[in-house]
């Protein structure tokens, strides 16, 4: 009998047990039909008779007044820029430049043993390093503007034409603090390039750039002026780029900026980028400061700026209100150089420097351009905060010193 009743004990548990699942995870199996009642008293209770609707008064304001833009105009546009580039090209060179520099020998090769198989010739520890990029001829004399990275150091620079013709060129002068330098080469009928006035750039305007990029040959690309007088770009001491985001790229250092009509507007010096390639921001100086550098290296052989031998930095507007000093923002004398002008005029360190020339100062190295641009001997009234007091000095502009500097590290 046991024996009998065992083989049916095991389909009535796990029917038991089926069970007991399904009421655990479907209950709506069993109470289906009190929902459904339960929803049809809920909708009841929601129905839209039983709401009293409330009115909110409407809102007495004007419309706004607004500026309706005219319809745009469509016009055929510029189909080709051929002719700027036609223009502006046969004016902008490649420049190579060259070093010889010591090679790494190992030391094993001083030792006479080896000296009898290897030899000890001192050319062969020497290589040649090459480098380049481009230039732009801006003279009938054959003075060419370029980048001072693009020749530093060099022992000799090539210059190749357009047309096909190359020589050597002279290092007439640089000016690492702008990263500029002004090459000459003789050679006859030159073409020679429009310089436009930077002024008159503006961000939106059609920009060209010509250059060597990667060595490949002469190469244009189109873009727009993207913006104008940016600085604090840590490359030079002195900062006043045109922002563009026509294509540039290692070569194109040097070479020629231009506008729709082929006139020079910048001279191509270096790009934002975290790949070494374009990525749409480049940046050109200005011709009207690569003029004056121009005009100083080749009639004075240096660039004459004026200086007053301090350093500064920037104060904050909150330092300014807890100083009670009753200007939005001034630069603090950081360092004074002993017996340079400043010093001389009795500024010392830690004065608020408010205004130069009537002018507030509102930021450190703006200042420092603008005071560069004074010419060195005039007479430059400074108004300074110090111990809770305004007051004035005179001081005589002097000439900045020539220093070393550490030659700009482009990223083209």
């Amino acid at each position: 009998m046991r024996r009998f009743l065992v083989p049916l004990i095991w389909p009535v548990v796990c029917g038991v047990l089926l069970a007991l699942v399904m009421l655990d995870h479907m209950p709506q199996i069993i109470d289906s039909g009190d929902h459904s009642a339960s929803d049809g008293r809920q909708a009841q209770a929601v129905a839209p008779s039983s709401i009293t609707p409330t009115i909110t008064p409407p809102v007495q304001r004007t419309p706004p007044v607004t500026r309706n833009a005219a319809p745009l105009q469509r016009g055929p546009g510029t189909a080709s820029y051929s002719d700027a580039v036609q223009h502006a090209a046969p004016a902008v060179v490649n420049v190579y430049s060259s070093r010889l520099v010591e090679r790494d020998h190992h030391p094993l090769m001083s030792d006479p043993f080896f000296e009898q198989f290897f030899g000890n010739s001192q050319s062969g520890r020497r290589r040649m390093l090459s480098s380049l990029g481009s230039g732009v001829i801006v003279s009938d004399e054959g003075y060419i503007l370029t980048n001072n990275h693009v020749i530093s150091g060099a022992d000799e620079v090539q210059v190749a034409l357009q047309d096909g013709r190359e020589t050597l060129a002279t290092v007439i002068g640089t000016d690492p603090e702008t990263d500029l330098a002004v090459l000459k080469i003789d050679l006859d009928n030159l073409p020679v390039i429009d310089l436009a006035d930077a002024t008159n750039t503006r961000v939106g305007d059609i920009a060209l750039a010509i250059g060597n990029p990667f060595g490949v040959g002469q190469t244009v690309t189109m873009g727009i002026i993207s913006a104008t007088g940016r600085n604090h770009l840590g490359l030079n001491a002195y900062e006043d780029f045109i922002q563009t985001d026509a294509a540039i790229n290692p070569g194109n250092s040097g070479g020629a900026l231009v506008n729709s009509e082929g006139a020079l507007v910048g001279i191509n010096t270096a790009i934002f980028s975290r790949t070494g390639g374009s990525q749409g921001i480049g940046f050109a100086i200005p011709t009207n400061l690569a003029h004056g550098i121009l005009n100083d290296l080749v009639t004075r052989g240096r660039v004459v700026r004026g200086w007053l031998g301090i350093e500064a930095r920037e104060v904050s507007s909150s330092l300014a209100s807890s100083l009670d000093i009753n200007a939005p923002r001034g630069v603090v004398v950081s360092d004074v150089v002993d017996g340079g002008p400043a010093a001389q005029a009795g500024i010392k360190v830690g004065d608020l420097i408010l205004s130069i020339d009537g002018k507030p100062l509102l930021d450190a190295q703006t200042a420092m351009v603008d005071i560069a641009e004074i010419e060195p001997g005039r007479q430059l009234p400074i108004e300074l905060y110090r111990n809770g007091k305004r007051f004035k000095v005179t001081v005589s502009v002097g000439e900045r010193p020539s220093r070393p500097v550490t030659p700009v590290q482009s990223e083209n």
